[in-house]
């Protein structure tokens, strides 16, 4: 059974895709707000003249922010209860994000473990793809994370 933030590492199952809940629409707001806390000045995300001549012919979303942002979309689903995360890999972004795109998540349970030197947590490895609000692949990475089990 699922807790409420978060899952245990017993609720972790191998092939199983969660598709979650919360959604978001990338503001203006976000995206400048964004680039200014990382000091990512690109032209391409930040001047919308600069934006027009490019191939996009609109500013694109900083990566980062896509990929924290879908990170943060699934929190509730896959690392609420997480001791730590372990590893990202494999971060793709298969294509652009504008801003006034929706974005939405889900992740597949890739593999799970129990931990070989503590028996009160696990290693749950997930993949998690975002789409756009025309369900396009926008982004997909793996994590690691490390997990507590609910019987210890």
């Amino acid at each position: 059974m699922k807790s409420m933030f978060g899952r245990w590492f017993e609720e972790f199952t191998k092939g199983v895709t969660i598709s979650h809940s919360l959604s978001k629409t990338v503001t203006e707001s976000d995206a400048t707000l964004f680039c200014l806390l990382t000091m990512n000045h690109h032209p391409l995300h930040l001047d919308a003249e600069y934006a027009k001549a490019s191939q996009y012919g609109q500013r694109v979303v900083v990566g980062t922010y896509v990929f924290s942002l879908v990170v943060g979309l699934s929190v509730s689903d896959i690392s609420g209860r997480a001791i730590a995360n372990l590893n990202y890999e494999a971060i793709v972004h298969h294509a652009p994000v504008f801003i006034g795109d929706t974005l939405h998540a889900e992740t597949t349970i890739l593999h799970t473990r129990p931990s070989a030197t503590k028996p009160d947590r696990g290693i749950v490895t997930v993949e998690t793809r975002a789409y756009n609000q025309s369900n396009l692949l926008v982004l997909s990475f793996r994590r690691t994370l490390l997990v507590p089990r609910h019987e210890a």
